[in-house]
C-alpha cells in the first residue's frame, strides 16, 4: 500500500495497473521548456532561459530515467552550470527521501526531508505522482520539468554557451528521424517493458511484456551486429537512453523483474556496446552501483517481501570490449 499525504501519492509500488493486469506508466505533470534565450520552445508550454545556476536537478542513481540526465549533463560539462541533488536508494511510504547515507546529496532549496515536499512549493494543488527527475527552476521556485525524454533535449543543446562540450550533439538533426524510431520501440518494449514484465498482475500481462521485451533484445542484438550505435556511426541520446536499462539488466530486472528468458551477457553484441558505453570518460561518474541494487530488491515490498538483496551477479563492466572490429569510428 502506498501513503498519500497532502493529495500526493508517495511509494515504490506502481499505482496503475489496468484490469487486465498490465503495468500503466502515469504521465508527468510538469512539462515546460528551456531554450537558450528562452523563446522559440515548444508551443502550450511555458518557456525558460538557459543561465548557468539557475537550474537545479533532483536525481535518484537508482532510476534509469534520472540516470540518463546526469550521464547528458556529464557529458556536455554541465557540471558547473546545474547543480544536483540525490535522494537516498530506499523509497518507502513517504517516497523518495534526503535522509543522510553515502550517496545522497541533500536538498539546498527549502532542506526538503522529502522529494514530495518540492512538489508541494512548485504547486500546493498538486496530487500527481512524485517522480524523478525533476528540473528546478531557482528563479522562480518552481518545477520546469520532471519529464526525463524532455530535459536531456534541453540539456543537450540549450546551455551550449555555458558548456564545456558544446560541441557534442547527442541530437544530430540528420539522424532525429532514426533516433525517434529506435526511441519509440526501445521505450515501449524495453525501458518500460522491465517494469511491465516486474509489476505485472497477470500471468497473460506478464507473458506479453516478456516476450515483447525479448524480441527487443533480439533485434538490437542483430541492429548491433552490422553498425556501431543504434542511429549510425555516432553516440546519440537513443544509446544513452538504452544503456541506463541494460547496466541494470542483469544485476536487477533479469531476477527482481523476472526478466529472465536470457541475460544481457548471453547477446554478444548488446554486452560489448554496453561495456563500450560504460567506458566512456566520465560515465562512471554517474554511476552508483549500490543505490540501484539496494533500491529495487530494498524498496520493492510486493515482489521482494524480505528486502534481501543478492550478492550477485558478479559483472566486469570495465573488461575489454570488441566493438571496434566494425571499424567504425564514433
Amino acid at each position: 500500500m502506498g501513503l498519500m499525504i497532502e493529495g500526493v501519492w508517495h511509494t515504490a509500488e506502481p499505482k496503475k495497473n489496468r484490469e487486465d493486469g498490465t503495468f500503466k506508466r502515469p504521465e508527468t505533470s510538469f512539462r515546460n521548456w528551456i531554450t537558450a534565450d528562452g523563446t522559440g520552445g515548444p508551443t502550450g508550454v511555458g518557456n525558460f532561459e538557459a543561465k548557468p545556476n539557475r537550474y537545479h536537478l533532483y536525481v535518484s542513481h537508482a532510476c534509469p530515467w534520472a540516470h540518463r540526465t546526469m550521464i547528458i549533463r556529464a557529458l556536455k560539462g554541465l557540471e558547473d552550470v546545474i547543480s544536483v541533488s540525490v535522494v537516498h536508494w530506499h523509497m518507502a511510504e513517504n517516497g523518495w527521501t534526503f535522509e543522510p547515507g553515502k550517496g545522497v546529496i541533500a536538498d539546498p532549496v527549502i532542506n526538503a526531508s522529502y522529494l514530495h515536499e518540492i512538489y508541494k512549493v512548485a504547486d500546493p494543488n498538486f496530487t500527481g505522482r512524485v517522480t524523478v527527475p525533476v528540473l528546478w527552476d531557482l528563479q522562480t521556485g518552481i518545477i520546469v520539468s520532471n519529464e526525463s525524454a524532455e530535459i536531456i533535449r534541453m540539456l543537450n543543446s540549450a546551455f551550449d554557451a555555458f558548456a564545456k562540450h558544446p560541441e557534442r550533439d547527442y541530437c544530430p538533426v540528420d539522424l532525429m528521424k532514426e533516433i525517434e524510431a529506435v526511441n519509440e520501440r526501445v521505450y515501449k518494449t524495453l525501458n518500460n517493458g522491465v517494469y511491465k514484465s516486474g509489476f505485472a498482475r497477470s500471468q497473460e500481462a506478464y507473458n506479453a511484456a516478456v516476450t515483447d521485451l525479448f524480441e527487443t533484445m533480439g533485434w538490437l542484438e542483430d541492429r548491433l551486429s552490422r553498425q556501431s550505435y543504434l542511429a549510425g556511426d555516432r553516440i546519440t541520446e537513443a544509446d544513452w537512453r538504452l544503456f541506463t536499462t541494460l547496466l541494470r539488466f542483469d544485476p536487477v530486472y533479469h531476477g527482481h523483474f523476472k526478466c529472465n528468458i536470457r541475460r544481457l551477457i548471453d547477446y554478444p553484441n548488446l554486452w560489448n556496446y554496453t561495456r563500450e558505453l560504460y567506458q566512456v570518460p566520465g560515465i562512471t561518474s554517474t554511476i552508483n552501483h549500490q543505490h540501484i541494487k539496494t533500491h529495487y530488491y530494498g524498496s520493492h515490498a510486493s515482489l521482494n517481501p524480505t528486502g534481501v538483496v543478492p550478492k550477485g551477479p558478479d559483472i566486469d563492466f570495465a573488461a575489454p570490449h570488441d566493438r571496434g572490429r566494425l571499424n567504425v569510428s564514433a
